[in-house]
């Protein structure tokens, strides 16, 4: 599965989402330009030591990556879309596009892909959740329909004290 964030402005949610794709084996997609440089402490602290263990890649532009991947599924997260993020199924090789915290996708990427925009359910009147939990709710909806395939089944008790 892959994550885009398009224009991501905040270095501390694109880290931890760096942890979420790095837990899950998703790979993340950074579309220029980035509000943040790479080397950010706040990127490098949010991300902890999990990103050698995340696929992460730059890209130039959108329309460049859905190009290239032109016979996958893209879904667009936004709060203008109908359709819930559990309206539809995922598979294992598709993008879920997320947009920049401050305005989210532009308009006319949303309207030319409105079949596919998909949302998280809130209040009325509330603007948008932290892009970094919509991420993780998004992907752990697309992951269980896939019955979390490929995740570790279980957890284990490790004998440590609580001090």
């Amino acid at each position: 599965m892959n994550i885009v964030l398009v224009e991501p402005e905040i270095p501390q949610n694109a880290g931890n989402i760096v942890r979420t794709c790095a837990a899950t084996g998703c790979n993340l997609y950074l579309v220029k330009p980035l509000g943040f440089e790479m080397s950010s402490k706040y990127f490098k602290r949010a991300g902890l030591d999990y990103f050698d263990l995340a696929n992460v890649f730059v890209v130039d532009s959108l329309e460049e990556l859905m190009a290239k991947n032109a016979n996958k599924n893209f879904y667009f997260a936004s709060t203008k879309s109908k359709k819930t993020y559990a309206d539809v199924q995922y598979d294992k090789d598709c993008y879920i596009v997320f947009g920049k915290e401050s305005y989210g996708l532009k308009e006319t990427i949303l309207k030319a892909n409105y079949d596919n925009c998909i949302r998280v359910p809130m209040l009325e009147g509330r603007r948008s959740l932290n892009l970094s939990n919509t991420v993780a709710i998004i992907v752990y909806e697309a992951l269980r329909q896939q019955n979390f395939d490929g995740l570790q089944a279980f957890g284990e008790l490790t004998g440590r004290s609580e001090s």
